[in-house]
């Protein structure tokens, strides 16, 4: 026997209730009715309202997520070119600082706060000179041409930037090593005074009464007269010495050694670091000496040199 079914509806009246008998077949019917018409609405909401509706629209809405991950990429890229500059801009300014120019504060990007900022100006600055944005359902390719080329003039505009970077970089670099190589460079006279003996290669010496070679200058001077260091460099000798009397010797480094001979006072310790002009004696008499005088010796690499090839024209105190 077929099984069947009763609907008993109620009224919120004093109204007799109602029944409806339905059979098996008809409630097959009544569901499959009303699956069918929850497809239809669900058919139609989606070409209404989803963006997968028809070719063209898809197509719009994958040009949609192309374009976003172009966005991500291009602020990715301004955000390192952004990091170059300011690199560079490091670069600069320490490369002013070597060659003793002012500082240049006018585009100086002070922190990451504001590197990220610039970055923000940077792709507004790209979007406006993009092509504004398209119907892509029409014309689906005419954004990818403006963003490629934005895209590769950053790439451009980074690696140009990379390079420059590299090189201020190693500009940077070589000027460092020449400002320590000038600074540990013996250009100025240790004392004024008159020369009276020069560097030669045989001297006739005024106590021993024979010819010998003279491997510095001597500079004659009134007694206790300052005496400088003519570079920076560190005290390796501050001692008495038979001949020289009390001494002092300087280590610059590069191989270059100076040597202070006749000294009346020591001012300066072995180890101690000293800088150009700083004062490391005064002028004395001790020694193998006839009169109050500063014999100075350049070394280089152990061979004695002319301390007067040193001298920088502007670092002569001598009279």
């Amino acid at each position: 026997m077929p099984r069947r079914w009763t609907i008993l509806i109620v009224p919120h009246s004093t109204s007799s209730p109602k029944s409806y008998e339905l059979g098996e077949r008809t409630l097959r019917v009544a569901i499959a009715v009303a699956a069918g018409l929850f497809l239809m609405i669900a058919g139609a909401a989606a070409v209404l309202f989803t963006p997968w509706a028809t070719p063209s629209a898809r197509l719009a809405a994958h040009e949609n997520a192309r374009l976003k991950s172009e966005l991500a990429s291009i602020d990715v890229r301004l955000q390192a070119l952004v990091d170059t500059i300011a690199s560079i801009e490091q670069q600069d300014q320490r490369i002013r600082t070597l060659a003793g120019i002012e500082p240049d504060t006018t585009g100086e990007v002070a922190s990451k706060e504001g590197a990220s900022i610039g970055a923000g100006k940077a792709l507004a600055a790209v979007g406006s000179a993009l092509p504004k944005p398209q119907r892509f359902a029409s014309r689906p390719f005419l954004g990818r041409l403006g963003f490629g080329g934005a895209r590769a003039s950053l790439d451009d505009m980074l690696r140009r930037a990379t390079e420059l970077s590299k090189s201020f970089r190693a500009v940077s670099d070589t000027l460092s090593r020449n400002v320590e190589r000038m600074a540990n460079l013996p250009s100025i006279m240790p004392t004024a005074g008159w020369l009276t003996s020069q560097f030669s290669k045989s001297r006739f010496h005024p106590i021993l009464h024979t010819s010998r070679v003279h491997e510095g200058i001597d500079v004659v001077a009134p007694l206790g007269s300052p005496i400088v260091a003519p570079a920076a460099g560190r005290v390796i000798k501050a001692e008495r010495e038979s001949g020289y009397g009390l001494m002092v010797q300087i280590d610059h480094g590069n191989g270059l050694v100076t040597t202070y001979a006749h000294i009346l006072r020591i001012a300066v310790s072995v180890g101690q670091r000293v800088t150009r002009g700083q004062m490391i004696a005064t002028v004395g008499n001790s020694g193998l000496s006839t009169g109050p005088h500063l014999h100075y010796e350049i070394l280089r690499n152990g061979k004695p040199m002319d301390p007067l090839t040193f001298v920088m024209p502007a670092g002569k105190i001598t009279d």
